[in-house]
């Protein structure tokens, strides 16, 4: 993101008493670009359409189906997303959560708490995309892995030669066909299926 006071900040509020007290906070801290969604009808695409940096959703006294609709717009638009309530339930708060809800703000509406608040929502948004790239890389390096492993069994069992050995001819001919080691293990395996 670039710099912050220049993020594409979008407000999401039926209440014009309640959006223009967001809308002061965030001005009054140096925000320049902030737009105010009214109505709620086709609201994913309106957001898809204003690719914004940052998402504040205001939700008064929120129905359960209105509720549903913001962490629908939480789940699908991948950005930071501040959620402000003046009531709420411990279900309501884990399902922001598991939605990715970066800041999840209880009867805390007040302008000189925007600032701070939108700041947190990034940071903690910027801090769960990093754990979630890094479990993402761990989990595929374990699937390599255990396709590795796999082909270098099939070898051990089909040459009779050693596990070392059996990873050393991966290697070679990974280097050899200037492919990745676990290409080259895939390619043992389906070879070994079709041979069955």
């Amino acid at each position: 993101m670039t710099n912050d006071l220049q993020l594409r900040i979008v407000i999401v509020d039926e209440s014009p008493v309640r959006a223009a007290i967001l809308s002061e906070g965030l001005k009054e801290a140096g925000y320049v670009n902030v737009l105010l969604m009214e109505g709620r009808h086709n609201l994913l695409e309106r957001i898809y359409a204003i690719d914004p940096d940052v998402i504040l959703i205001d939700l008064e006294n929120p129905s359960r189906d209105v509720i549903e609709q913001m962490l629908h717009v939480s789940r699908e638009v991948k950005r930071p997303v501040a959620m402000f309530v003046d009531q709420t339930d411990g279900q309501t708060i884990e399902q922001a959560i598991e939605a990715g809800v970066a800041s999840y703000v209880v009867d805390g509406l007040r302008k000189d708490r925007v600032k701070p608040i939108v700041e947190t929502t990034i940071s903690r948004f910027r801090a769960f995309a990093r754990l979630r790239a890094e479990l993402e890389e761990a989990k595929s390096q374990l699937e390599e892995r255990k396709v590795v492993d796999r082909a270098k069994g099939l070898l051990i069992k089909m040459k009779g030669i050693t596990e070392e050995e059996a990873y050393s001819l991966l290697r070679r001919t990974a280097m050899n066909e200037k492919k990745r080691i676990v290409d080259i293990a895939q390619s043992i395996i389906t070879a070994a299926e079709l041979f069955k």
